[in-house]
């Protein structure tokens, strides 16, 4: 198993990384994330230019036709920002989504223009909160003459406030699990944004909304399991996003040890601030090797299925808990909203149950490497 980034992937790395000291520079991105307005539509833009919006995609669909890893080497330096806005939920998860399960006119209608950032889809897909998975879809499809009746309400809905369309998850009159697309400007839609120690999160709901059959993703609404299939190669996208995150943490962490004098010394020879440090860096390596591996199985050919889920669990609890070492250490200075601690506190909460929690991806990591009779 070679880890080593190519020549390429290096290039994509500065690029990436450029992008977000120019773009994204800490006290612009802390005064977004403390106003909550992480919705940049020039950030967007910047990116679809720069080829990131489904750059797993083929070419003749609009994307870049790139590997996994080189997705993920633009999403880890992209986490260092961290840069706010739906380049993954729509770029990456709603991208490939449309693509696994889509018709090949579907695919060829909408994926070019998702890819320039005319088009913005954010999944919404469960409806009770605290909960991930197909139980947690209960939302009823109502079959009418001239499609289908939508009533529901997606509790947390990421990245909603920026979306041109919503990848909705209900359940056919049978019981069956569907995907298929609403436009954001449907009557019918209400987004409101939630408070409180959240960020680019919104209920979204869904009165009367009227649906196109035409609208059903593929032939038949897509499956759950299909769904499943997209997020096996994106989980791990979103964790390199969240390594790079964590990796940011750690380096200004460990600057502020070397700089911050107390008694006459930096806190950084002190044990106890060196312990946090530590637990910062093992939070971080566990994430970042398997969510590496999980990612050449996947560029293999090989079933990446269970190292996906270790990747989302890992990723999701070290961010969450590194950022917490990394407090210990800051103190009273990191908990001030225009420091870039409280953007990554934040963030790191939210995307701590952001398509499932740690423990529920590791239930599905047992499922997948044990599965019941």
């Amino acid at each position: 198993m070679d880890l080593s980034l190519t020549e390429d992937q290096e290039m994509l790395q500065k690029v990436a990384s450029d992008f977000v000291k120019a773009e994204v520079p800490a006290h612009r991105m802390t005064q977004w994330y403390k106003d909550k307005a992480v919705f940049r539509p020039e950030i967007v833009k910047k990116a679809a230019e720069l080829g990131w919006l489904g750059m797993m995609l083929p070419e003749d669909l609009g994307g870049a036709g790139v590997s996994t890893m080189d997705c993920a080497v633009v999403f880890e330096a992209l986490g260092h920002g961290p840069v706010p806005g739906p380049l993954f939920t729509s770029g990456v998860l709603s991208a490939q989504m449309i693509f696994e399960a889509g018709t090949e006119q579907q695919r060829k209608a909408l994926l070019p223009r998702l890819c320039k950032g005319e088009m913005i889809v954010v999944p919404a897909v469960t409806d009770k909160a605290a909960y991930w998975g197909p139980e947690a879809v209960e939302a009823r499809l109502i079959k009418t003459a001239a499609g289908y009746i939508l009533n529901c309400s997606k509790p947390f809905v990421f990245d909603a406030l920026g979306a041109t369309d919503f990848l909705c998850a209900a359940r056919t009159e049978e019981g069956k699990v569907v995907f298929l697309l609403v436009d954001a400007k449907s009557p019918g839609i209400t987004v409101t944004p939630h408070t409180g120690f959240l960020v680019s999160v919104a209920e979204v709901r869904f009165d009367n909304v009227a649906v196109s059959s035409a609208n059903l993703l593929g032939t038949s609404g897509a499956s759950w399991p299909t769904f499943e299939a997209a997020l096996t190669k994106a989980l791990p996208v979103l964790a390199a996003y969240q390594i790079g995150a964590l990796q940011e943490v750690f380096d200004i962490t460990c600057e502020y040890t070397r700089t911050r004098v107390v008694f006459g010394q930096p806190i950084g020879r002190f044990q106890r601030v060196q312990d946090h440090c530590v637990d910062i860096s093992i939070c971080m390596d566990m994430a970042r090797w398997a969510t590496y591996e999980a990612i050449w199985r996947i560029d293999s050919g090989m079933d990446g299925r269970a190292a996906a889920h270790e990747a989302k669990a890992t990723a999701s609890d070290g961010y969450y808990h590194g950022t917490n070492y990394a407090h210990m250490v800051w103190a009273g200075p990191g908990t001030d909203y225009s420091h870039p601690m409280m953007a990554h506190s934040v963030l790191a909460h939210t995307l701590y149950q952001y398509l499932g929690t740690p423990g529920h991806h590791k239930r599905l990591m047992m499922d997948a490497l044990y599965p019941r009779a």
